[in-house]
């Protein structure tokens, strides 16, 4: 992730020129283009800095190439006394450019009966979309980056690289196996080697007066 994302970043001719998500994966892009407002989605139950709201997602037709990828815009927070609404978002009509990198779609989030197709939506999945929309989008997605705009926030969360989480693993299952080798030795050897001596020590003769 630290390699790609360190690479000179890719142009729109050359995003556009990507075959899928694994041949460019966290690049850096610069591209411009223009937004398919008519086809933003609103992906709900999504934190940022604890807070939950919407992560906003629309295609973005890549010029002159009209090449469409769908760009994870950011963050906004939801109101939650009416939740049939969304916010507003500040999205131009005319051409754009924007910085971000090549990314997966956010998690799925567990998402009971059939999947919504609406404005608001808890998961999107790309071939559906495609069918739904018309658009032939690309088979990855831009994760825009920068400081605030357009009422959205790009604090996006970064995947932790660490080796932490894994030395705490190996210490826990390390631990229950000396632990079950310990119980096995005891009940196995030391316990049934106890138990004559223990037996014979009961059935020792009283002392003659």
């Amino acid at each position: 992730m630290a390699e790609q994302s360190l690479q000179a970043p890719l142009d729109t001719t050359a995003v556009a020129q990507l075959p899928g998500l694994d041949e460019g994966l966290y690049r850096v892009v610069k591209v411009s283009g223009t937004w398919e407002v008519a086809h933003s989605i609103y992906l709900d139950n999504r934190q940022m800095d604890g807070k939950v709201g919407f992560f906003v997602l629309t295609p973005l037709r890549l010029q002159p190439s009209g090449v469409v990828v769908m760009v994870q815009r950011g963050w906004v927070a939801r109101n939650f006394e009416t939740r049939a609404t969304v916010p507003k978002v500040q999205t131009p009509s005319g051409p754009v450019s924007l910085e971000g990198q090549i990314a997966p779609l956010p998690a799925k989030l567990y998402e009971p009966g059939t999947p919504g197709l609406g404005l608001i939506r808890q998961n999107l999945d790309l071939a559906q979309f495609r069918e739904q929309s018309g658009l032939a989008l690309a088979q990855f997605t831009i994760r825009q980056t920068g400081p605030p705009s357009e009422g959205l926030r790009r604090d996006w969360p970064e995947v932790a690289l660490g080796l932490e989480k894994h030395y705490g693993y190996a210490f826990q299952w390390f631990a229950m196996s000396a632990l079950v080798a310990g119980l096995y030795l005891w009940f196995q050897f030391f316990r049934r080697s106890a138990a004559p001596i223990k037996e014979s020590l009961n059935h020792v003769p009283p002392p003659r007066l």
